[in-house]
């Protein structure tokens, strides 16, 4: 039975949510093309030959970590230009560091699971804006069966398995293709908060960062492991 309360809370969030997911997808995309440009300049001028470095990789992938952790547990605390520019910074390493893929893979390599990647995070982004369906325990069991893919990706370096490497991967990708949904929901029903409606500017700004970051990582990840698949023989 629907009360007044109800259709209150169901009528009135929808500006709010399609202003929230606006700003995130929007975000997300900006951050995106970060990402695809600082991977052309790092291809463009050279500063790929640095990438041969152990040490630059294990300290690129240190401050990554860094950039991540400071914007999920401190974001609060964070100043809206702050957030941004780690938001941005974030995206702009992790084109430095992805830019190696446009030498060991081919260009239909890239664009086949680049367009595939594209599908399917709009047609599961769609799933989470309009299901009826509660994502959040389907969340718990994909978040542990990322741990696992982690733990299988570690193992697999010194085994070297093909096989395994092409199980992780269709795992993976079934895993965020999950997470693209279940976050997106996550989304749809955080901007339904009468907290987050009321809530400032500066507020609303950062949840949209943390989100668009959620997001970001889902694509990228959904991408890279359709990439592992459809470059198998590279």
């Amino acid at each position: 039975m629907t009360t007044s309360s109800d259709v209150k809370l169901l009528t009135q969030p929808r500006v709010e949510t399609r202003s929230l997911l606006r700003n995130v997808y929007l975000y997300m995309m900006l951050a995106m093309t970060v990402t695809s440009g600082a991977s052309w300049f790092t291809l463009s001028t050279g500063l790929i030959k640095s990438l041969g470095s152990p040490w630059i990789l294990f300290g690129a992938f240190i401050v990554q970590l860094l950039l991540v952790g400071a914007l999920s547990f401190a974001l609060t605390k964070l100043s809206v230009p702050a957030a941004f520019a780690l938001f941005f910074g974030y995206a702009a390493l992790t084109g430095f560091t992805l830019s190696s893929i446009f030498i060991y893979y081919e260009v239909a390599d890239l664009t086949m699971a680049f367009v595939s990647a594209a599908a399917l995070f709009l047609t599961m982004s769609l799933v989470g804006m309009f299901t009826k369906a509660d994502l959040t325990k389907m969340g718990t069991y994909l978040f542990i069966g990322l741990i696992g893919i982690i733990i299988a990706m570690v193992i697999n370096i010194f085994l070297r398995s093909s096989m395994m490497d092409l199980v992780i991967s269709i795992i993976g990708v079934i895993i965020f293709t999950g997470l693209t949904a279940h976050d997106t929901q996550k989304l749809v029903r955080m901007s339904r908060d009468p907290r987050v409606q009321g809530s400032e500017g500066s507020l609303l700004t950062k949840l949209s960062i943390m989100g668009a970051l959620a997001l970001y990582l889902d694509f990228l990840n959904l991408f890279l492991f359709l990439l592992r698949i459809f470059g198998r023989n590279n």
